[in-house]
């Protein structure tokens, strides 16, 4: 069965002071709300004090990214099993930052989810067009083309227990958040496109939006059928917006 869920993306955000005072906030609100899963993924310089700062709690931890080996020479770089060991539980891959930024293609994004699949850590896999490709009209080919590099591989199974997070890469960060009717077509698309493969496996992958989400349209985001969790950028280092945003995923489980 598919639950609400909210990732907080602090990307290059965060102090030691920043996290401490906002993980003790965020925990006591948490405990007020239910059927919602919360999840932040902080720097991963950070993530061992997160982890501390919130035992016991209903908030899980997540990391922004992963590497592809398991251990070896590969200075800088961070590997499932010791994200594992520190207590993540939910590893992002595929951002559009990621992609353009550090030249990762859809080959190297599948084999970061094969890496976490066998650690058994959650791989959210993002997914979503640049601007062009949108007026081009090339959206869903773009969005099948980086979930079958993944797909045509392994088969539907290996999205059992899986985050795909539709990102267009045209509303992160710019304050042009697609709207509600938008994002249905699409996650719908995504659905149906598992679907063909493994119907059982398409009903109960958890499908996020990211891109511009706030405060003020989660609750419209969330009125949506297949948008099932989103993934949130500038708004989730906000303690009042991102509670607000939970709030607003926390209806969602009636409708699921």
């Amino acid at each position: 069965m598919r639950h609400p869920l909210v990732i907080g993306n602090w990307k290059l955000n965060g102090s030691k002071k920043f996290i401490d005072k906002f993980i003790i906030g965020l925990c006591h609100k948490l405990d007020e709300i239910e059927g919602c899963t919360v999840v932040i993924a902080p720097p991963v310089v950070y993530l061992d004090q997160a982890k501390q700062a919130m035992c016991n709690s209903k908030l899980l931890l997540g990391a922004q990214n992963v590497d592809i080996n398991c251990s070896g020479a590969f200075t800088g770089e961070i590997s499932a099993s010791m994200l594992k060991d520190i207590g993540a539980q939910y590893i992002i891959i595929g951002h559009s930052e990621r992609r353009s930024l550090h030249s990762e293609d859809d080959q190297v994004v599948a084999k970061k989810f094969f890496a976490l699949k066998n650690t058994d850590l959650i791989p959210v896999l993002c997914i979503g067009e640049t601007a062009a490709e949108k007026i081009a009209g090339q959206t869903k080919t773009i969005c099948a083309r980086q979930i079958d590099v993944i797909l045509q591989l392994q088969g539907a199974e290996v999205f059992q227990n899986t985050v795909i997070a539709y990102e267009p890469i045209w509303a992160i960060g710019t304050g042009c958040a697609a709207t509600a009717e938008q994002i249905q077509t699409i996650h719908k698309f995504i659905r149906d496109h598992i679907a063909q493969k493994d119907s059982k496996i398409a009903d109960q992958l958890i499908i996020q939006y990211g891109g511009s989400v706030t405060k003020n349209n989660a609750a419209e985001i969330f009125s949506q059928p297949d948008i099932d969790g989103v993934l949130v950028g500038g708004a989730s280092l906000i303690l009042d917006s991102f509670i607000e945003i939970i709030k607003s995923a926390s209806t969602r489980q009636h409708k699921i």
